[in-house]
């Protein structure tokens, strides 16, 4: 059974590789930008000390410059962004993503959260993450072009109930 753990500054190595794996889809992170990224997360959590799936998610009171950041600060007085989840390739179809946002779903409404967020590609496209997204109930609640219209993301929330 896997299980989910808190990720820790003095490993962070794995998560830097996994994430880099997939800095298309995320972003490219070097060890010190990451550092920050869990220094600053309401939810920073993974599996295999997060070499094999991890979770990060900011709450609006992060200190935190991204552009699909902002949007949703500019919108919502309270929420739980998830910056990036990433499952190894060798990992997939086991249910890691699931139980992460499961886990987080149930860490930010014990914080008095009333919703998640995220963004999706929509240029370049990313179906397999339109599809789970959807199934985790995440509605669409936007679009914006971003990086000098290098890439467009449509943002979504799920209200937890």
């Amino acid at each position: 059974m896997d299980k989910i753990s808190k990720l820790h500054l003095s490993s962070l190595q794995g998560v830097l590789a996994l994430n880099n794996e997939h800095a298309k889809e995320t972003s490219f992170l070097d060890e010190e930008s990451l550092a920050g990224l869990i220094k600053m997360a309401f939810y920073a959590e993974g599996v295999d000390r997060g070499a094999t799936a991890f979770l990060i998610a900011l709450d609006q009171g992060a200190d935190y410059i991204n552009p699909n950041f902002s949007w949703f600060l500019a919108r919502y007085k309270s929420f739980v962004y998830i910056d990036r989840i990433i499952v190894a390739g060798s990992a997939r179809g086991r249910g890691l993503a699931r139980m992460l946002y499961e886990d987080l779903f149930s860490r930010a409404k014990a914080a008095g959260h009333e919703r998640v967020v995220c963004e999706v590609n929509l240029e370049p496209p990313n179906p397999a993450s339109d599809a789970f997204h959807a199934t985790m109930g995440f509605v669409e609640v936007g679009q914006a072009s971003i990086h000098n219209g290098t890439k467009t993301v449509r943002y979504f929330e799920k209200l937890l109930g």
